[in-house]
């Protein structure tokens, strides 16, 4: 391990450590939420920037503090896959500390700005609701593995993942643009979400070995892996299940079901999961899914724009 004294990490290095490969699936909700309100003709560029740009520091900022929560608990001493930044040392704990709060910083001002920029012309209450919403945010970035009470290591990252990377991610970024509570939009939300949940499924399902004794208790370490596998599916599905209910109860033509060519690595990606325990290739699963998640909201986000302006 570093010392505070040793020679500062080069940007390669926090680079990697920021984990920018994770930023597919965090911009896919916010893309699918901007294009839901352009479908509408309300899609604000300046907002989206500000949504991408806030959801960058709270990704870098979720990934600085998971590398140093994981770090001071051993939890990635001996993991698979990609070797984190603390645990390696190639990064000490003070200057992981010095960048979580700077990132925390930058959130907080970002977000702050959306808030009042996405309701200036709502009720002071909104920009009050979202400025709160950010704060929760970082705290959510922070605290799921950083501290005594770290709620990934109780097994709530699932529910927090559906919530941001589903509910506020894609309904927050709409409502800010569109300024309008359409509560259908929840079901293309947990769609995204659903697909999100998978993606940290799979890291924690190839970490179950490991997890379990550090006292990590994620789903996976606690239905086993034939259980989370199973989980897995439940979760593919009810992304599935969400799109298509959205699509049918729009009126729509061949671009509503753009989504549907999603579909196909989805499938690849779930039977693969199926067909290995080895945490070395369930490792290889996640980079796939989150690029499908990605994908998987621009043709629901684009289909349903085209769809509505085609009618």
């Amino acid at each position: 391990m570093q010392t505070p004294s040793d020679p500062t990490p080069n940007f390669t290095t926090w680079l990697k450590a920021a984990r920018l490969r994770t930023l597919p699936l965090a911009f896919s909700c916010i893309l699918l939420g901007s294009f839901l309100a352009g479908s509408q003709g309300k899609f604000s560029l300046s907002i989206t920037i500000l949504c991408l740009l806030t959801t960058l520091f709270y990704q870098v900022l979720s990934n600085f503090s998971n590398d140093l929560g994981d770090g001071l608990k051993g939890t990635d001493s001996d993991r698979k896959g990609e070797a984190r930044a603390v645990a390696s040392g190639k990064i000490s704990i003070p200057q992981m500390k010095s960048a979580v709060r700077v990132f925390a910083l930058l959130s907080f001002f970002t977000g702050t700005l959306l808030s009042y920029k996405g309701t200036e012309q709502l009720h002071w209450g909104y920009t009050l609701f979202f400025i709160l919403l950010g704060v929760v945010a970082i705290w959510s970035a922070i605290s799921y593995t950083m501290g005594d009470k770290a709620y990934g290591y109780a097994g709530l990252g699932d529910l927090f993942v559906l919530l941001f990377f589903g509910l506020v991610g894609v309904f927050g970024s709409y409502f800010l643009q569109a300024q309008v509570l359409d509560w259908i939009i929840l079901l293309p939300s947990f769609a995204v979400g659903f697909l999100a949940v998978g993606v940290l499924n799979l890291n924690n399902t190839r970490d179950i070995g490991t997890d379990i004794i550090h006292g990590k208790m994620s789903i996976p370490a606690r239905l086993g892996r034939k259980g989370a596998k199973r989980y897995h599916l439940v979760l593919m599905i009810a992304s599935m299940v969400c799109a298509l209910w959205f699509t049918l109860y729009n009126p729509t033509d061949f671009w509503g079901y753009l989504w549907i060519l999603s579909l196909p690595a989805i499938f690849k990606n779930t039977s693969l999961l199926f067909r290995t325990n080895e945490p070395e290739e369930i490792d290889k699963l996640l980079k796939p899914l989150a690029l499908t998640t990605l994908l998987f909201s621009l043709l629901l986000g684009v289909g349903t724009w085209l769809n509505n302006f085609s009618l």
